[in-house]
């Protein structure tokens, strides 16, 4: 059949994308040169000040942008939100490019920009390019989620150098006009293969899959009313949470970890190869083993990850947080693979963007936590790692509740 030999088509395009709008997330290498630039103007306080909410607006806008537009993805398909969401991504990165050149006395408006207008517009195609290949593999949900969230992730890994170069070269206004050039030609020509699949396409799973077809799509009001939305929220929140305590301090661990400043920074580099294989490796494995089983498994990882990065030394230490990015990595494949089983493809776009506020609440709190346990200014705190040792372990009980609504809801 012809349509089932196009559903890479949709599946590649969505990658691209997601490689592009994925740059959002390296705002770390964005930060140093961007205060360096503002603190020419107005104080350095100031520039760190808003250098830092502009990270934290972003992630809360990216879920609201997660929800938003899969509410209206679920309604007019993915295209028009992808479309939207891509330009407004470009656009939040134009202005910042705009604000750093005409207004350097207001870094204020980053938080607006790439803050708010980019990180909504990067969680509403998000959200869009992974519904919609969930619809086009409705049998192998793990795969195609960890195809287009694997590439998100990598976007990191593979576009570090080329800002840390540009940065270098031609400074920060120019570097984001830069990169929005490029990003918004691959956007224009890769949003056209973004598309659900037809009516014959979903038919075909009604012959060779009945369970498939015949699932219960719960809608977001239905989702809200459920348990099991409330512990899969719980459960990506308690999973993430070790990753966003240590993730601020991988430097500084590195370097009192005995590891020199290359090995350092390389230390860095590695977490983010280390969670773009999670993304990929976790859902095509709980494809096969069961999405319950890959989840405990990542709990598994971090618990044990943390509580040796205690006392670990030297390329151990690099060895540990890249297993602790790891199953950072495999949560943010997995979760989208489990809510689409649990409540149906129909409406997956805005129900995941449900569950994401679990991420959210942990990428917004525990960062804070991180600070007050580590006050002194010397050598990090033990709290630093029991406190997610301990989400975690409470991660695992939450997580072996798990049980499919449509095992007693569904009919």
């Amino acid at each position: 059949m012809q349509q089932s030999l196009n559903k890479y088509r949709p599946l590649v395009a969505g990658a691209v994308i997601q490689l592009c709008i994925g740059i959002i997330y390296i705002w770390s290498i964005f930060k140093a040169p961007v205060v360096a630039h503002y603190s020419q103007y107005v104080p350095a306080e100031s520039a760190e000040l808003f250098s830092s909410m502009t990270y934290s607006i972003m992630l809360a806008l990216f879920v609201v942008g997660i929800i938003v537009g899969g509410r209206w993805g679920d309604k007019k398909g993915p295209r028009p939100v992808v479309l939207t969401g891509g330009l407004m991504f470009v656009g939040g990165i134009l202005l910042s490019a705009a604000s750093a050149a005409f207004a350097p006395s207001a870094p204020w408006l980053l938080c607006v920009f790439y803050g708010g207008v980019a990180g909504f517009g990067v969680g509403a195609a998000y959200t869009s390019t992974i519904s919609c290949a969930q619809k086009w593999f409705p049998d192998k949900k793990g795969f195609a989620t960890g195809v287009i969230v694997c590439t998100f992730g990598a976007s990191t890994v593979i576009f570090t150098p080329l800002v840390n170069y540009l940065l270098a070269q031609v400074g920060v206004s120019q570097t984001f006009l830069t990169l929005a050039l490029i990003y918004v030609v691959v956007i224009l020509v890769f949003v056209w293969f973004v598309k659900n699949p037809p009516e014959e396409y979903i038919k075909q799973f009604a012959v060779t899959s009945p369970a498939l077809a015949h699932k219960k799509q719960y809608t977001p009001s239905e989702v809200l009313r459920t348990k099991q939305y409330y512990m899969l929220l719980f459960s990506m929140m308690l999973l993430t949470t070790a990753y966003f305590i240590l993730n601020p301090r991988f430097k500084l661990l590195a370097e009192e970890r005995n590891l020199a400043e290359a090995a350092a920074l390389a230390s860095v580099m590695v977490t983010g190869i280390a969670s773009a294989c999670g993304r990929l490796i976790a859902p095509w494995l709980s494809d096969r083993i069961g999405r319950k089983g890959v989840v405990l498994l990542l709990f598994a990882i971090s618990i044990a990850a943390v509580l040796l990065l205690i006392i670990a030394q030297g390329y151990f230490y690099m060895v540990l947080v890249a297993l602790v990015a790891f199953a950072f990595g495999g949560s943010a494949g997995t979760y989208p693979a489990i809510s689409a089983d649990y409540f149906g493809t129909k409406h997956a776009g805005v129900n995941y963007g449900l569950v994401m506020i679990g991420f959210a609440a942990s990428a917004l709190i525990f960062p804070t936590i991180t600070s007050a346990v580590n006050t002194g200014g010397g050598v990090t705190s033990i709290l630093t790692f029991i406190i997610p040792a301990i989400a975690c372990v409470a991660g695992v009980f939450v997580t072996l509740a798990f049980r499919p609504p449509a095992e007693k809801q569904a009919q």
